[in-house]
């Protein structure tokens, strides 16, 4: 069958992005288009597959029955094509041998695992020896050649560090609420908006230094109401309206585990994005292996806009 000439892999682009972020503003935001280019090419999009791909909600999108089945098949394509794209750079399958990697829980848990199933379809012969590792051990790893690279959230990294890191993507950072918070009635939010309100703070992966140092840049203090380790637990603290939390794209998800709406607002005041990227040593060259995953995963994400991976 003849693809639609009115056809385009930007609208492809737009659907899937709208449907894993469940705002037409939030896949805007990812792709650096105005939230209108997005909401045009969806309809060309819903105009073509002759049905509507989306359920229009106030505060969002939800695919339909069509839009579940149809991103399926989109996204499995756009991975397909990217996978075609970057053959030509690496070994193919006659390529085997293990890569030693340490990943931070939230590279490990949202970041990789898409990745990884790709890298393996190109390379079933390379096995990826995985440890869950805090950004120290990885770096004390790295350093001391018991890994061959580490994937964590490089932005933490001092400055001085001995150790190579190249950044692979970039990720905002913005404020989670309830739907109904008051907050979310303005319209522009600053962090001196949110200060008053019971804040919500994530401690893995140094989530806590993290935050506090662009409040402290601001001269504000969040009112912190409820420290977890878990993002599921904090997804269904925000939803409920405990408190809000300011967190980065690559982790947010439209709703809670038991179904309730997450809004997402940028905030005004300058939040650096967290960056997530490879660790190495500076003086080594890898071996082959290892230079085959590292090249993979900065093709792969290479592609993407610096905001989030899908």
């Amino acid at each position: 069958m003849a693809l639609p000439p009115n056809l385009s892999l930007r609208q492809l682009r737009y659907f899937v992005a709208a449907a894993e972020l469940g705002q037409f503003s939030l896949a805007a935001r990812r792709l650096q288009v105005s939230q209108s280019v997005v909401t045009t090419a969806i309809a060309q999009l819903e105009a073509i597959v002759g049905t509507d791909l989306f359920e229009r909600q106030p505060h969002g999108v939800v695919p339909t029955a069509a839009g579940h089945r149809f991103h399926q098949h989109v996204a499995h394509a756009l991975d397909a094509l990217q996978d075609a794209l970057s053959e030509p750079l690496f070994f193919g399958e006659a390529l085997s041998g293990v890569v030693r990697v340490g990943a931070s829980y939230t590279v490990l848990g949202y970041f990789l695992p898409a990745l990884l199933a790709r890298f393996r379809r190109d390379y079933p012969k390379v096995e990826i020896d995985l440890i869950d590792m805090d950004r120290p051990s990885i770096e004390k790893g790295v350093a001391e050649g018991d890994l061959d690279m580490g994937l964590c959230i490089t932005s933490n990294m001092r400055p001085d560090s001995p150790l190579r890191h190249q950044v692979l993507a970039r990720s905002h950072r913005q404020l989670w609420m309830a739907q109904d918070h008051p907050l979310a009635a303005l319209a522009q939010i600053r962090l001196a908006d949110i200060a008053p309100w019971p804040y919500i703070l994530l401690t893995v992966d140094e989530g806590e230094a993290s935050s506090m140092r662009y409040w402290q840049a601001a001269g504000l203090a969040p009112n912190v109401a409820f420290r977890t380790s878990t993002l599921e637990a904090l997804r269904g603290l925000v939803a409920h309206g405990f408190g809000v939390t300011i967190l980065s794209d690559i982790v947010y998800r439209p709703l809670s585990l038991e179904g309730r709406r997450i809004e997402s607002r940028m905030v005004a005041d300058l939040v650096p994005p967290m960056e997530v990227g490879l660790v190495t040593r500076r003086e080594d060259v890898l071996p082959q292996v290892p230079y085959a995953f590292q090249q993979f995963l900065v093709f792969a994400c290479s592609a993407l806009p610096d905001t989030i991976l899908r």
